[in-house]
């Protein structure tokens, strides 16, 4: 039972850490629009997420619940990927196409990273909120009424 409650906390906080480094790569690109030679970063949030939760993108059922591992923090703990369990995953970045070509051969586009900036805020509020929820409901539990 507890495992449950935690496996869903873990999943939620994965997801939060991801959107948080979502938008600051999102922020970068948005800094850097004015650069020349610069190639918008982004990353494939659901693909990043089944990676840092240890899920198999292959195959896997969009509705199953997630399968998430161990994380832990000591470095004598098991391994997960050639990497401590419990160091955070860092998400496959990719580049950017220019939706139009520059002179300056910058491929930010400003409207797409607004809106892809105002998304992720979205989501990273919206998962905060959960998690908050969760939190507020275990305490009531565990407290009482």
């Amino acid at each position: 039972m507890l495992n449950r409650l935690t496996d869903s906390i873990d999943f939620q906080a994965q997801a939060l850490t991801l959107r948080s480094e979502r938008q600051r790569l999102i922020a970068s690109n948005i800094a850097n629009a004015d650069t020349p030679g610069y190639t918008a970063k982004d990353f494939k949030f659901a693909d990043a997420l089944s990676q840092a939760t240890g899920q198999r993108s292959a195959g896997a059922s969009p509705l199953a619940m997630p399968t998430l591992q161990m994380a832990t923090g000591a470095a004598n703990h098991m391994n997960r990927g050639g990497s401590p369990a419990g160091a955070g995953a860092k998400p496959e970045l990719g580049y950017g196409t220019a939706s139009m070509s520059s002179l300056d051969n910058n491929s930010v586009d400003m409207d797409r990273e607004r809106a892809n900036f105002a998304d992720n805020t979205v989501r990273y509020e919206a998962t905060l909120r959960f998690i908050n929820g969760s939190m507020k409901t275990l305490t009531t539990a565990i407290n009482g009424q």
